[in-house]
Order: structure tokens, then C-alpha cells, then sequence
């Protein structure tokens, strides 16, 4: 009878655990998923910009806050105050701690409740990332098992550059890196003892223990720590005297954007080709320049004041300017402001915005007449004209430009008519060009969208800051339009990632073409309508650009080395005020920029270089004037008749 009995015991015992392994076996594998997605690791990372010296700009996030560190750059001492606090036996155990299991199922029991927990780091890990916190059987065993097939799968070093970079640390950071920049200011091998064992205090209470608002109850904490690892001889006595003394200063924010604008517009140019821009980990660099970037914010608001002053009718809350500096021979971005205020107003008008050009655009006009034979010296009539305008009514209506004094000068010639920035001469030369002609060069030179009218020979037509600035390049670097571009490099640290955007330049025309604008643009400087412009010791050219009613000013100039474009106008397209144009408005924040600039990069080169192929003639009244090839000496009278139209 007892041998039945314990044969029936026997064999229940048996199917019994046949049920519980068939479990555990079945249990094993629902969880495999979650365990691989542990060991393959792919958090949302933060994306970082940096200037073209690697100097900080700007930390962007989609989802969380992190700044990936590999196990191979985070310091032991981060390791070892880690280990003291949360799991000494953590390079021993298998992934849980059978003898912290049965010390905490003790206490337990003889508490009558759930009092003491046994977590390993890697049961954290686990927890964190993909349980709840329901102290229930069911989570326990789930997380226990995960951890074993985790502790199975990956070595101890990588369960720790997991655990540290997936971690809470309160105040929006994730990681331990990202906590280190955000509190204390510092990359993660700059902190010391002290400031590691303030980070480590957090994930046991990210808000109880945050330093930035219960500062005492963290530094508690944290020489709790320090004990901890004194007791355990993992520090000397004088480590651990001279930690205790130490209350280091804490920051609520991590940083302060240095180039927002800058950093706006390069993720507006990345994203369509990188839609994981904010979540991969990418380190992107820059073309920007850091000094040059803080002076062109400081032109722009230096230059919102001045205007204030001299026009004090201006809504303060419209007005509004932007600028762009390159380096017109390799295209880069060194600087870009695309408003007075970045907190007030995101909106990027350096990038975003299309606005009249007015006279800016008339260069491009004389180029086009230049390539076509026509000569610095050549005569044109700056006279009265006016144009019939096709209308519905029996009235006849006209279109009547005229110059911004109100003047007219007769004949005069190309080069006088585009240093005194003259409309009526203009006008006369679009229509010995012709329209058509006029129209198909601008399309060569890279502007689009064009209405069949001549006034887009006076700057009718919107053009974006960043266009206009790729568009003078022409210009500025001698016939070859450059790319305008402002990422040099971007990088993902994690998978060991370098991109190298390349970037094309085209030749539009020979460099002695467009040097006979540059030199042309040089005395709007020195004695037209860009005289405010000036600097000394440096050679500038440039173009003043004002619109009709003065709804904008431009100032469009360059140096041998730069190139810097100033917009300013009001956001609601009223006018500056009477007698507000780009050479009163803009100009002098280009003098402004410059000056200081110059100070910034002492190497910056002084003069423009003429090409071999340029020389000079003798004109009838004495002086001397260019010519090329393509232009030659004016050898011909044109006619003195303005006609109507």
C-alpha cells in the first residue's frame, strides 16, 4: 500500500515538474524577444552641433534626450561608484543573485510584506527598459529570465554601457553622459569623485534626488556613496576626506544655444535625406565659425537699435533684419542670423524668407550686358520713360520709373549708372538687351521663377537670402557660382560613421567678366550709394538694394575672402519710413561687421586680385576704364531718344 502510494507521489511529482518545465520552457520563450532587443541596442540619441572648430552649438532631440557613451570612454571610477551602490557582485552573478533572492524573500516574509528588493544591475536594466513596475510573480519571473538570457548573450562590459546610457537621470536626461553635460556642464571624463557619485544617486529617485531642485538631499546621497565605497577599500581616505568637503555647482539647463538660426537651417537641409537626424546619435559639424556667428548676432541687434533711432515711428515688434556670411570660394556658411530675436521669433529670414531684392539685383543686369560686348565706359541714357500698361479701362495707365532722386543725368555710362545705383539707366539697358534675353541670363545665372516684365531689371522679383547669397558668388569668386552650403561633416559616433557631403561649383563666365563688376562694385563702396560701407584697410565691393515705399534695404557686399549679405525691413511688409534705403538702413551694419571682423581674422586678405587678362584704355575725358577681351573699348554712339513704350 505504501509502496502505491509513494509510486502515485512519485509519479505526480514527475508530471508536476514535466508542467513546470513545459512552463518555464514556453515562459523562456515569450520573453525572447524582449531579450533581444536588449542585446541589440538601438536607443533614441540626441544629435549635436558642432561649429567648424568643434566648438558645442547645440543639442537636438525627437524623443529622449541621450548622448551615446561607449564602455571604452567611460572612466572605471564611474564603474566602480556604480558597483558600490547597486551590485558589488555584478562581474559573479549569472544575471540575478540567488543569495540576495533568498535575503530579500526572508525579509520578506518576516515583514509580512514586500520591504526589500534583490535586483542586479542587469534585472535593472531589463526593468527599465521594457516592464512595469507591478511588484507581481508573474513580472519577477519574467524579468529574471530575461536577465539570464541577457547575462547570457552579452558580456558584463556591454550589460554596463547599456545600463549607463538607457538609465533616468532626471531633468529630461537619459544616459549618463547626457547627465554629466546637463548638470555639471562637463564630458563625462571631467568629472570627479564627487560629481560621479551625485549622478549615481539619481536613478534611485530622478526627482527626489535632483540636485537642481533638492540639492541637499542629493549631496546626502551621494556621501552615502562615497561611504560606501570607502568601506568597501575602493577608495583611499584622503579620496574619500577630500570628496565629502566638495559641493559642487549645478546648472538647471544643460546649455545655451550659441547658433540656433544656424542650427535650424541645417536641419531643415538634412532632414529629407537623413529622417533619423534627431534619433540616430549624429554629430553633425558645422561650417559655421563661432566668433564670426557671435559678431553677425551682434550686427544685427547693434543695427535694430541704430534704426530704431533713426526712424523711432517703427513698430519695434515688426522690425526686423537678417544676414548670411560665406566664404565665396568654398560656399560655407560662416555665419547666419535670420532675425533680431530667436526666442521671439524662430522664423529664419535669412533662409525662409523671399523678399524683394530692388537694386541688388542690377549687377546681374550689367553683367549680362558686359558678356555681350558692352564696356564699363559704354553710354547710356539715364532720361525720362514710361511705359503703357494694357488695361481694361478707356484710361489709359503707364508705368513711370524713376531714379531715387528724382533726377536724371542724360548720358552717362555703365559703370556711372550702376555706382549711383540709377533706375532710368537701367531701364534704357534691359531694353537694348531685350527682355527675353534678359530673362534667359538670369535663368543661366541660377534665378527662376521670373515674371516677363521689365521691372524685374529693378529687383520686382523675391529672392531667399540664402539663393541671393549662392547667386553672388558669381561675382565674389571671380565667374564661378559655389554651392552654399553648412554642413561639413556628420558622424555617428556609435556605429563608427563618417559622412562627407560633397558639395558642386559651376562656371558661369571668366574670371575677367566678373571682375569688371567687382571692380564696378568697389566704387558703389568708395563714392556711390554703398559709401557707408567703408572700411579701412580693406578693399569691398558691394550693392545697395531698397524697395519700393522703403519695405526693404539691402546691403549685398563682399572682400576678397567673405562675403556677407544684410537684409532689413518690417515682418509685416510696411515701409522702413521715408528716405530709408539699403545704403542709409544696411550698409553701416556691414561697416559694423567688418571692423570687428577684421579683428577676429587678422588674416583675412586685403585686396582683389586682377586677372591677366583685364587692361585699361584712356576714355575721351581723360580717365581710365577696363576692358577685356569680351568688352572691348566702346567704339560707337548709341541713341540719345527715349522712346514711350
Amino acid at each position: 500500500m505504501i509502496k502505491k502510494i509513494l509510486a502515485v507521489f512519485l509519479s505526480l511529482i514527475f508530471i508536476l515538474t514535466i508542467i513546470v518545465g513545459l512552463y518555464l520552457y514556453f515562459f523562456y520563450k515569450t520573453v525572447n524577444f524582449n531579450a533581444n532587443k536588449i542585446i541589440n541596442y538601438n536607443p533614441p540619441q540626441s544629435a549635436l552641433f558642432y561649429d567648424r572648430n568643434g566648438n558645442l552649438l547645440d543639442i537636438r532631440y525627437a524623443k529622449q534626450n541621450r548622448i551615446y557613451v561607449k564602455y571604452k570612454d567611460i572612466p572605471g571610477r564611474v564603474i566602480e561608484t556604480l558597483l558600490a551602490t547597486e551590485d558589488t557582485s555584478f562581474f559573479e552573478n549569472p544575471g540575478i543573485s540567488i543569495n540576495g533572492i533568498i535575503r530579500a524573500l526572508i525579509t520578506d516574509i518576516k515583514a509580512g510584506k514586500k520591504v526589500e528588493g534583490a535586483s542586479t544591475i542587469t534585472q535593472q536594466l531589463v526593468r527599465n527598459i521594457y516592464l512595469n513596475r507591478k511588484k507581481t510573480l508573474k513580472r519577477k519571473l519574467t524579468e529574471i529570465m530575461i536577465a539570464l538570457k541577457v547575462d547570457h548573450f552579452l558580456t558584463k562590459e556591454e550589460i554596463l554601457e547599456r545600463y549607463l546610457n538607457q538609465i533616468y537621470f532626471g531633468h529630461g536626461y537619459y544616459g549618463i553622459q547626457t547627465a554629466a553635460l546637463g548638470y555639471f556642464h562637463k564630458n563625462l571624463k571631467q568629472l570627479n569623485l564627487k560629481q560621479i557619485a551625485m549622478l549615481i544617486a539619481l536613478p534611485k529617485g530622478p526627482s527626489l534626488y535632483d540636485p537642481t531642485i533638492h540639492y541637499d538631499l542629493n549631496i546626502k546621497r551621494a556621501d552615502w556613496i562615497l561611504k560606501r565605497l570607502y568601506y568597501l577599500g575602493w577608495i583611499t581616505p584622503n579620496e574619500y576626506k577630500t570628496a565629502l568637503l566638495q559641493r559642487p555647482k549645478v546648472y538647471k539647463k544643460m546649455l545655451t544655444p550659441k547658433a540656433p538660426y544656424a542650427v535650424d537651417t541645417a536641419i531643415k537641409r538634412l532632414l529629407p535625406n537623413y529622417p533619423d537626424l534627431l534619433t540616430r546619435g549624429y554629430k553633425i559639424y558645422l561650417t559655421i565659425d563661432l566668433p564670426t556667428q557671435q559678431l553677425a548676432k551682434k550686427t544685427i541687434q547693434w543695427n535694430y537699435k541704430r534704426v530704431l533711432k533713426i526712424n523711432p515711428k517703427l513698430n519695434p515688434n515688426e522690425l526686423n533684419g537678417a544676414m548670411i556670411t560665406i566664404n565665396q570660394h568654398t560656399g560655407e556658411v560662416l555665419a547666419i542670423v535670420g532675425g533680431v530675436n530667436y526666442k521671439k521669433s524662430k522664423f529664419n529670414r535669412a533662409y525662409q524668407s523671399k523678399r524683394s531684392l530692388g537694386s541688388s539685383i542690377k549687377p546681374f543686369i550689367y553683367q549680362i550686358a558686359l558678356n555681350e560686348g558692352y564696356n564699363p565706359g559704354s553710354l547710356i541714357p539715364d532720361t525720362s520713360v514710361k511705359f503703357k500698361i494694357p488695361s481694361d479701362d478707356d484710361e489709359d495707365k503707364y508705368w513711370k520709373p524713376k531714379n531715387y532722386e528724382n533726377n536724371t543725368l542724360g548720358l552717362i555710362t555703365l559703370r556711372e549708372a550702376l555706382v549711383h545705383s540709377q533706375n532710368l539707366a537701367t531701364i534704357h539697358l534691359a531694353m537694348e538687351l531685350g527682355l527675353d534675353n534678359i530673362i534667359q541670363n538670369l535663368y543661366k545665372f541660377g534665378f527662376n521663377k521670373m515674371p516677363k516684365n521689365l521691372s524685374i531689371a529693378l529687383g520686382s522679383i523675391g529672392v531667399s537670402m540664402w539663393k541671393m547669397s549662392e547667386l553672388y558668388t558669381i561675382f565674389s569668386n571671380y565667374g564661378v557660382k559655389t554651392k552654399v552650403h553648412i554642413v561639413k561633416k556628420l558622424t555617428i559616433p556609435k556605429e563608427d560613421i563618417t559622412i562627407i557631403p560633397k558639395y558642386k561649383s559651376e562656371k558661369i563666365e571668366p574670371d575677367y567678366q566678373a571682375y569688371l563688376i567687382i571692380n564696378i562694385l568697389e566704387d558703389v563702396v568708395k563714392k556711390g550709394t554703398g559709401r557707408r560701407a567703408r572700411v579701412k584697410g580693406i578693399q569691398i565691393a558691394g550693392k545697395t538694394g531698397t524697395t519700393n515705399k522703403f519695405r526693404d534695404a539691402w546691403f549685398d557686399g563682399f572682400t576678397p575672402d567673405t562675403e556677407t549679405l544684410i537684409w532689413f525691413g518690417n515682418d509685416n511688409y510696411t515701409s522702413l519710413g521715408y528716405a530709408m534705403p539699403g545704403g542709409i538702413v544696411s550698409a553701416p551694419a556691414f561697416r559694423y561687421f567688418y571692423k570687428h571682423l577684421l579683428k577676429i581674422h587678422p588674416e583675412l586678405k586685403r585686396t582683389f586680385k586682377i586677372p591677366k587678362e583685364v587692361k585699361t584704355y584712356i576714355m575721351p575725358n581723360g580717365k581710365k576704364e577696363l576692358f577685356t577681351p569680351i568688352s572691348p573699348p566702346p567704339s560707337k554712339e548709341i541713341n540719345k531718344e527715349a522712346p514711350i513704350f
